[in-house]
């Protein structure tokens, strides 16, 4: 089974928005502004085989904002 590419969403020191997939060093796409760094975002997740995103407020408030999963997700149980 593939595994989950996900990306936080995350602002940066400068004020600028990051996507970062989990465990890289380097983001995968820099904006400034949020709305673009999600669509972008989605797009990477969506193309690979199981993808999500992981939204987080802006810098300073901390949390999490939202989350979306794309791809199928795996039937661990029936029904």
């Amino acid at each position: 089974m593939p595994k989950r590419a996900v990306y936080h969403i995350t602002q940066r020191s400068d004020g600028d928005w990051q996507a970062k997939l989990r465990g890289a060093e380097r983001a995968s796409v820099v904006a400034e502004n949020k709305e673009d760094v999600v669509d972008a975002a989605r797009k990477l997740a969506k193309a690979a085989p199981l993808g999500q995103i992981i939204l987080h407020y802006r810098r300073g408030v901390g949390g999490v904002q939202t989350e979306h999963t794309y791809g199928k997700d795996p039937t661990r149980y029936p029904g």
